[in-house]
């Protein structure tokens, strides 16, 4: 019976300690501790959650319910995918230099460019957007306390945009001067080209619609499809009046550097 009292003193003293690592600020600070220690970083599930995002991009929501369940946050606690995503990033970026012959200034200028504006500004902002978007108009009444974390929006950008870069920064890179020259202005180029962009853009939209139905606290979630309507129609207009996005992409680079 004495024993009673120590050990719900016990408790209440874990309590608060568990508490204490799952604030915002302990979270954001384990995850930018692991991005040193390259060895604690788990690459190989990285690397599956990469395939599945274009195979079945649900069972890797599923594993961030089962983050949740274990460890009382949704948003990644791994740096490994943000990491990979980078390299991808760079690699292709400096294959775009190359498919687009720059040079080694031009390729850097590029390269810092779209690592710090395309992707860690824009992303930024988007995920800050979507963040702002669900927790002001998608949360069911009874979850006003259960908001959706800004990292797990992040999370949900990257890996809509995962897919989106590989289309467009790799995969497209083979087809603007080889195969199908999409970089020019008939017919057979822009359709395989503008068809690439309808492709990634679907994957970013259909990814980030199940990111967010994912969460139990959110509702209508699918007006996060509206958007393919308008994704749709932009792509038979372009291909009726003969728009080049890659052909603009491409131009858009080599003004940037300039």
């Amino acid at each position: 019976i004495t024993m009673l009292p120590t050990t719900s003193q016990q408790n209440g003293s874990l309590s608060a300690r568990d508490a204490a690592r799952h604030t915002a600020g302990a979270k954001r600070y384990k995850y930018l501790r692991r991005l040193l220690h390259f060895k604690a970083m788990d690459f190989e599930f990285a690397v599956w959650q990469m395939l599945y995002l274009f195979t079945s991009p649900q069972r890797v929501y599923r594993n961030f319910h089962y983050r949740k369940q274990t460890k009382d946050q949704w948003a990644r606690d791994d740096p490994a995918f943000l990491v990979l995503l980078s390299i991808w990033l760079c690699v292709s970026t400096v294959g775009f230099g190359l498919v687009l012959d720059m040079g080694f200034v031009e390729t850097l200028k590029l390269l810092l460019w779209v690592v710090f504006i395309d992707c860690i500004g824009v992303g930024l902002l988007i995920s800050t957007l979507m963040w702002f978007i669900t927790n002001k108009y998608l949360l069911k009444p009874p979850s006003k306390d259960y908001d959706v974390e800004w990292g797990y929006a992040f999370d949900v950008h990257l890996n809509a945009f995962y897919p989106l870069l590989v289309i467009l920064h790799f995969l497209q890179l083979f087809f603007i001067n080889h195969i199908v020259v999409i970089n020019s202005d008939w017919f057979l180029g822009y359709f395989v080209g503008n068809s690439l962009w309808l492709t990634a853009i679907s994957y970013y939209l259909y990814i980030t619609f199940l990111g967010y139905n994912a969460l139990p606290q959110l509702q209508n979630t699918v007006v996060l499809l509206y958007p393919f309507a308008l994704l749709v129609l932009l792509y038979i207009l372009s291909l009726s009046l003969g728009w080049n996005f890659t052909k603009g992409l491409c131009w858009f680079y080599k003004y940037r550097v300039q």
